[in-house]
């Protein structure tokens, strides 16, 4: 993808300006403080699960496979934002270059659209578990869950490409100034000096596809789910389905639930600092809670947190243990 030379009309832009939130000097110290706290628990809590999954060998199932890659997405899904935010707060000028802009908007929106499927593959994963479990085995092996995996990441950054091609080939002669934090379709169009309606309704109808469809398969899935559920005979195993279900359907209502009302409201409009405060919660409060989410309500994720903890204090006295005989 080659966003230099984006067209001849955009050579009188070549940067614009990110406003984030305008505040006083010592607020957006504040700001620059609890948002680093907050992406630094995030990084934290996805690594660990990461981690777990990686290093305990009864966490090598599809269920956790796929829970290691969607904690993989997290770290990079607040990367795509957050480092250039956290600039900006300290930052007098809060300039982004013009490739950098849509390097970000394409990268913000290919790492949702791949959140989309990953929720999806879950929910049909948690489907065959629940719904199909003397087939599980057979239909969810190794090599199908990696070409999954495969799958999801390929789709999702290749779904949203077409329209920030054509946005990046408007022509932006100015004004430069962006009313948010992150580069964002609606004011990047909003900021081209000719109108683009065949633009924004690919971008529109991308973007409403991939939620409405997606959270529809989950829907329909874990409606199949709840049905197979309540049949079971046995209390703990109607218990112990929902557990595992719980945490990840969770995860799909804070993520939808935001998303839905930013770009699936044809005609509605949003002021300026809801849709700031939304985008806000799926780019930074959703990563930090899920990590959170899956761990509090799975004992084999608990587990296997718990090793990594013992894992790291062993990595610790031993690191300790030779920094003292090297100084002595």
């Amino acid at each position: 993808m080659n966003f230099s030379g984006l067209g001849s009309y955009s050579k009188s832009v070549n940067e614009f300006i990110l406003l984030g939130f305008p505040c006083s000097k010592e607020i957006q110290v504040i700001l620059f403080m609890f948002f680093s706290i907050v992406y630094l628990l995030t990084l934290m809590g996805n690594i660990a699960i990461i981690c777990a999954v990686c290093w305990n060998q009864h966490l090598h199932t599809p269920m956790y496979i796929l829970l290691g890659n969607f904690a993989f997405l997290e770290i990079w899904y607040v990367n795509a934002t957050v480092p250039n935010t956290l600039v900006n707060f300290l930052s007098d000028t809060k300039a982004i270059s013009f490739t950098g802009c849509f390097l970000q908007l394409y990268f913000f929106f290919s790492m949702g659209s791949t959140e989309c499927f990953f929720l999806s593959v879950m929910a049909f994963d948690r489907y065959f578990a629940i719904c199909r479990p003397l087939h599980y085995a057979t239909i969810m092996t190794g090599q199908r869950c990696i070409h999954l995996v495969i799958s999801c990441w390929v789709c999702g950054f290749l779904w949203y490409l077409v329209p920030v091609i054509l946005i990046s080939h408007l022509p932006f002669c100015g004004p430069n100034v962006i009313d948010h934090f992150v580069c964002d379709s609606g004011p990047l169009l909003t900021l081209s000096c000719t109108p683009a309606p065949m633009s924004k309704l690919i971008s529109y109808t991308l973007s409403s596809l991939i939620i409405l469809l997606s959270f529809l398969f989950i829907v329909i899935s874990y409606a199949l789910v709840l049905l197979a559920v309540l049949q079971l005979p046995l209390a703990s195993s109607r218990h112990k389905a929902f557990s595992t279900c719980g945490s990840h359907l969770v995860v799909v209502l804070l993520f939808y639930g935001t998303i839905m009302v930013m770009d699936v409201s044809p005609g509605f409009s949003h002021s300026t600092l809801m849709s700031k405060i939304m985008t806000l919660f799926y780019a930074m409060v959703t990563p930090l809670f899920n990590p959170l989410i899956y761990s509090l309500r799975n004992k084999e994720m608990k587990s296997g947190l718990w090793k990594v903890q013992e894992k790291l204090k062993i990595s610790l006295k031993v690191f300790g243990r030779q920094s003292r005989r090297s100084v002595e």
